[in-house]
């Protein structure tokens, strides 16, 4: 009898099906890896198997038994706990504050015995593989710390089930063979791991099975004893180019923008060096945290390069902020469009112009009858859906919110436009309409840079496409060489040799 087992599992998001009746099953010390390409739908199956989702349907299980009214706090009283790749921690109190609010039980007005509090903190860090003061404040710990804090937490509630997501994508070599060792004592012990990564050498290393997801569905699960790299690569990303990416054949021209052994410590990003031509659509892959946002926000001027040089149409720039940046030609669509992309309590109208203002400006006041005019060109080229430019941004859909995102970009005529994720959950309908856009943004000369984590969106908007692994650029593939096999080997580490 299984630990914990899933059995078709059903969710879907506002129309969108994020799960389709995945099943997954973890035993008694074992590890079982979880793996699959950004989107395939692990982030949604563990939110469920923590209690932080309700699926629409199927069965949890742990040890026989159903479970029912599951909820975060029900699943750390059973035992579930998980460990993100962005821990949870307060981080204005001490290492043994956070691990005693998540372990102590008692009333508000109870006796504190702080030399117990410490103690306690000081075995289970132990435990943890780590030496880590109880009394240091979790603001200076480094990311590797604080996970180590999370996994004595989970170590603390004597976890019967322990989920690591991306456990090693911040970690050293030494630190990962630290992590591996704990995980190796918890196994021992009969802790049933979830270990999700993309690293495929960590999965043969350190797991007895590994469960492949994509596209919400379980694909298949195999002993890692019997399958290789290759196979798993083929089940992760056995898909084929849809007919949404209406590519056109675009004459390119001149350079416009190359990085040099670009670098920044604050980005984690290390020599970088690209180029991008007029006409000419760059892909970027990868997989989270491979630095491919970070890049983007580099270039953008909202994090500093600290070595190497940025080179637009062949003179060497220092772009130090995002206005610097959009003086220059640059425009910047960020992935998450609600929070950085458009402002959604404003006026489609006011969205538009945000990156333009002068445009729309008289002696330093905005211009209605300007700005009117901006609005409603962008409307009616990008074919946003509306009964009014007035209305707010908020009230459109996921694609018009995505296509009012272009406009404010457009409306400078930049000659470098950076997307990242463009057609991130938008529909079809949309995904189609902002591809046909930028075909035409590249006949018209610009050079685009778009990030994506689909791959059959990289192979098919692509001219050419870079992919980046641990900061930097693993290889670079023209669209006759690339194969979904070619890039997800250079993501996961491989040469393109």
């Amino acid at each position: 009898m299984p630990l914990f087992s899933a059995s078709d599992i059903t969710k879907s998001f506002a129309g969108v099906q994020a799960l389709r009746g995945v099943s997954f099953e973890l035993r008694q010390g074992e590890v079982h890896a979880l793996i699959g390409e950004n989107g395939a739908g692990k982030s949604t199956l563990i939110k469920i198997m923590t209690g932080a989702l309700t699926p629409d349907s199927g069965t949890l299980k742990l040890n026989g038994h159903v479970l029912t009214h599951h909820s975060p706090a029900h699943a750390r009283a059973l035992g579930i706990a998980v460990v993100y790749q962005q821990p949870a921690l307060f981080p204005h109190l001490t290492v043994a504050e956070n691990i005693a609010l998540s372990l102590e039980a008692g009333g508000m007005w109870r006796r504190v015995d702080w030399k117990s509090r410490a103690a306690r903190a000081i075995e289970l860090l132990e435990r943890a593989g780590s030496a880590i003061g109880p009394g240091r404040l979790v603001a200076t710990l480094s990311m590797p710390e604080q996970q180590i804090v999370e996994i004595a937490k989970a170590i603390g509630a004597d976890a019967k089930v322990l989920i690591l997501d991306e456990p090693t994508a911040s970690l050293t070599g030494h630190e990962v063979e630290s992590l591996f060792r704990v995980i190796a004592a918890l196994r021992s012990h009969g802790v049933g791991i979830v270990y999700i990564s993309h690293r495929l050498e960590e999965i043969s290393a350190i797991a007895d099975r590994v469960t492949v997801l994509r596209d919400g569905q379980t694909i298949d699960t195999r002993l890692v004893n019997e399958v290789d790299r290759a196979e798993l690569i083929r089940l992760m990303v056995g898909r084929e180019v849809s007919a949404i990416f209406p590519k056109r054949k675009v004459p390119l021209g001149d350079v416009v923008l190359e990085t040099r052994a670009l670098r920044s410590r604050a980005a984690g990003i290390r020599d970088v060096s690209l180029t991008v031509r007029s006409g000419e659509i760059l892909g970027l892959a990868g997989l989270v945290g491979s630095g491919r946002t970070e890049l983007a926000e580099t270039l953008f001027g909202l994090t500093p390069a600290d070595g190497g040089e940025i080179l637009l149409r062949g003179k060497v720039v220092r772009i130090h902020s995002p206005s610097h940046a959009i003086g220059l030609g640059m425009g910047y669509v960020p992935e998450d469009r609600r929070q950085h992309g458009v402002v959604l309590e404003m006026p489609i109208a006011a969205n538009a112009s945000l990156a333009c203002l002068p445009a729309v400006s008289r002696y330093g006041m905005i211009d209605a009858a300007r700005e009117r005019g901006l609005a409603r060109g962008c409307v009616e080229q990008l074919r946003i859906k509306t009964g009014s430019i007035y209305a707010e941004t908020g009230s459109l859909s996921g694609g018009n919110q995505q296509k009012v995102a272009l406009a404010r970009w457009l409306a400078i005529h930049p000659t470098v436009l950076i997307l990242d994720e463009p057609t991130q959950g938008v529909d079809v309908g949309s995904k189609s309409e902002i591809h046909g856009l930028m075909i035409d943004l590249a006949e018209q000369g610009v050079a685009i840079m778009m990030i994506s984590s689909e791959l059959p969106e990289i192979l098919g908007m692509s001219d050419r496409i870079a992919v980046m692994h641990a900061g930097t650029v693993a290889g670079v593939l023209s669209r006759q060489e690339a194969t979904q096999h070619a890039i997800m080997h250079l993501a996961l580490g491989g040469t393109d040799a």
